[in-house]
């Protein structure tokens, strides 16, 4: 009894003194971690625990500090699962500013919380979330909780730095292997490379950072992590529900999803006879495959299932042809089968779906996918389809999922392809504007934009997705002028290969000109406002990304006011770099003068030594831009 008393003495003892000193005081930060962040990380762990081919365990316990209150959405916890994930053990803890523990996360505090989206979701997913409330900074949080997967199609990614206005002071990431399994990790931007130790169970994988400071995120980098630390981890051989794989090799992946979704293109009879009338007297490929997309998108619509292992597997096609929905696996699914009825070989290819979203990285191959299409080869060339959209032109893929790498799933192994690069000349914008000005500066204009593949998708979105009313309110925001008016306007799509919009436009321009005196000084690039310009980096560190290639092209044509001619033109302007090529020049003629503008800009990933080069073809651009005309009245 003395000694059990004795014990208990102790740790009394030493709480107590842990309770007055404070675990986490947020004084014990140092000053450089604290320069420009809004939380500091002061305690990150992870643990992934693999104990076979369809079970492992993650265990994560971070600390964090919030020091304003732009750092409050850091206080927030959220766990995402499904019916393959398993959440336990959840526990969470506030302390103020002097590390002292003021609350403890108890159960209901805790909400668990379905993540569908009434009409267009149909899933499992769920979330634990919990939340500290607090206002006097800097205070600090911990979580932890634990999750049992039955999924190890995706491993997990570890970057322990998450935003660059956030510093970390230590943590830490450890992958534990069964004897008999390896893992694959790729390491980028990592201070140190994994410590690989032999453990009782298999193999561990160890790796730290500690004191990463915030940094300057510099203007467009690249989004595949060009800054931070990351470490993706992915599986050697995987078991979901008793489908199994091997994830080594892009040929692997695609054959565990084959056979996932293996003989779900079956059709019934009345469904197959439906379908050969669709394409009665077509005899090309692409005459009869545009004829099954418009079908298809006039007679299904858009709904997401993530049901279990429905995440990876497809509804049935017979389903999606009694139901009429369907995900973009079901709807890529029902699409191939109905090409297979009239013969016309297809396969469903895994992508990463986005705008701007990182390619997938081709030497390692690992689940990056959010999304599904379709692929038909043809002798002439490659059809994509984006079978979930009901407005989509046929074969376009655009800035959604063109530009990047695919996994086309076939029987015999999943094959690593490319989708539709669109080049500049894809991408195109074609002005004409007619200016009337009076000689108070003020004018009447008409503009007619033609716009086309990538530079169109805004346009196609506000024509669908908006009424006439909101579409206008839209529109003023698209235009750069400083004071106008729309009085008219409409828009009219074609659906090509590369679709198009044509925007027209009657406006109401205020002091298109500015007037002092006798003089009316006149920009002639009436619409192009200028991008803010970035600035120059001495020290660059990182590439940078020109997102997409296109090209523009003005014609201005302003009637002079009566009484009015000019006294000064601009010189003509032309310019070449590896960025992109821009021209720009300025005609008089009798009682008008012509304005032509023409830019192209090349895509691509460039070195930080280039930087700065891109940077003075952009100031050269603008100044140019700004070129002013001089009008005189030469009836005074």
């Amino acid at each position: 009894m003395q000694i059990r008393f004795a014990c208990l003495l102790i740790l009394l003892t030493s709480a107590a003194q842990a309770q007055a000193d404070g675990l986490y005081p947020a004084a014990a930060i140092p000053e450089a971690m604290r320069r420009n962040a809004y939380a500091v990380i002061r305690l990150h762990e992870t643990t992934f625990t693999v104990k076979s081919a369809g079970e492992a365990v993650k265990k994560v316990h971070y600390v964090v500090t919030i020091l304003n209150e732009r750092g409050k959405g850091q206080a927030k916890m959220n766990v995402f699962y499904d019916k393959l994930h398993r959440v336990e053990n959840v526990q969470g803890a506030l302390y103020d500013e002097f590390g002292r523990q003021t609350s403890r996360l108890k159960k209901p505090d805790i909400h668990d919380v379905g993540l569908e989206d009434a009409g267009t979701f149909v899933g499992d997913n769920r979330a634990k979330m919990a939340e500290f409330a607090c206002t006097q900074y800097p205070y600090t949080v911990e979580f932890a909780y634990e999750v049992t997967t039955y999924n190890l199609i995706f491993y997990p990614v570890w970057q322990p730095q998450i935003d660059d206005e956030v510093s970390v002071e230590k943590a830490s990431f450890a992958v534990l292997m069964p004897a008999g399994m390896d893992l694959r990790y790729k390491e980028l931007n990592v201070p140190a490379k994994a410590v690989v130790t032999t453990i009782a169970s298999g193999k561990q994988y160890t790796w730290g950072v500690s004191n990463l400071h915030t940094f300057q995120w510099e203007k467009h980098s690249p989004s595949d992590h060009g800054q931070i630390p990351v470490v993706y981890t992915a599986p050697t051989d995987v078991e979901v529900q008793g489908y199994k794989g091997d994830m080594r090799t892009w040929a692997g992946i695609g054959k565990f999803y084959h056979v996932l979704n293996d003989n779900r293109d079956l059709l019934p009879e009345n469904v197959k006879q439906k379908v050969r009338q669709l394409v009665a007297g077509e005899t090309d490929i692409a005459g009869k495959t545009k004829r099954i997309y418009e079908y298809l998108q006039a007679n299904t619509r858009y709904v997401g299932i993530q049901l279990g292992i429905g995440g990876w597997q497809t509804f049935t096609a017979a389903e999606v042809a009694d139901k009429g929905y369907g995900d973009c696996k079901a709807l890529s699914n029902y699409t191939m089968a109905m090409l297979k009825v009239v013969g016309i070989d297809s396969y469903c290819a895994l992508v990463k779906a986005g705008e701007d979203e990182p390619d997938v990285m081709a030497d390692f191959p690992n689940s990056y996918f959010n999304h599904e299409t379709l692929c038909v080869p043809t002798p002439k060339d490659t059809i994509w389809l984006e079978c979930t959209s009901q407005t989509n032109a046929f074969g376009y893929q655009g800035s959604f999922t063109g530009n990047r790498h695919a996994l086309l799933i076939t029987p015999t192994g999943g094959k690593l392809v490319e989708t539709t690069r669109y080049k500049a000349s894809d991408n195109v914008r074609n002005r004409r504007i007619s200016v009337a000005m009076d000689e108070t500066g003020n004018a009447k204009a008409t503009v007619t934009s033609l716009y086309t593949g990538e530079q169109q998708e805004d346009l196609e979105q506000i024509m669908h997705q908006l009424n006439m009313e909101d579409q206008k309110k839209a529109l003023y925001k698209r235009i750069n002028i400083p004071s106008f008016e729309i009085n008219q306007f409409s828009l009219a799509q074609k659906k090509d290969r590369i679709p198009s919009v044509t925007e027209t436009l009657a406006l109401t321009v205020r002091q298109c000109a500015s007037k002092s005196g006798t003089r009316l000084f006149v920009v002639p690039n009436l619409i192009n406002a200028t991008p803010p310009l970035p600035p120059k980096a001495e020290n660059r560190k990182t590439e940078f990304m020109l997102y997409s290639s296109y090209q523009t092209a003005d014609t201005v044509v302003y009637q002079l006011p009566k009484g009015y001619g000019v006294e000064f033109l601009p010189d003509d302007v032309r310019m070449e770099s590896k960025f992109g090529t821009y021209a720009a020049s300025v005609r008089a003629s009798e009682g008008q003068i012509s304005y032509t503008r023409h830019l192209t800009v090349n895509k691509g990933r460039y070195p930080a030594s280039a930087y700065n080069e891109w940077v003075d073809f952009s100031k050269k651009i603008a100044k140019a831009d700004k070129s002013q005309i001089v009008l005189v009245n030469k009836g005074l």
